[in-house]
């Protein structure tokens, strides 16, 4: 498994179009083969920061999202106007946050 986890920052002034356009983005996102979870949360609006949260079952699933028609027309349309520091990592020993 992949998580994919980071944050995203957008001009205060563009944070409702662009959470409209990521809502959409991640209802198409979420029925993707290989997807486990995708999802974005405010975490500052003064400063237009979200914090990003993706687990995909492995890269040829991620790749195909990062390929996809839609995921581009968003990157494109917001590329200048977005940056943030979104990492990836391997995740080989999923259990549950009790067990050891």
């Amino acid at each position: 498994m992949l998580i994919v986890t980071g944050y995203v920052n957008v001009d205060p002034a563009d944070l409702a179009e662009f959470a409209a356009e990521l809502k959409s983005l991640a209802a198409a996102t979420r029925q993707r083969v290989g997807n486990i979870s995708y999802d974005a949360a405010l975490d500052d609006p003064e400063t237009g920061r979200l914090l990003v949260a993706e687990r995909w079952r492995d890269q040829a699933a991620l790749t195909a999202h990062l390929e996809a028609e839609d995921t581009l027309a968003f990157v494109n349309r917001w590329q200048g106007r977005m940056r943030g520091d979104i990492r990836k990592y391997d995740a080989s020993n999923e259990r549950a946050l009790g067990d050891d």
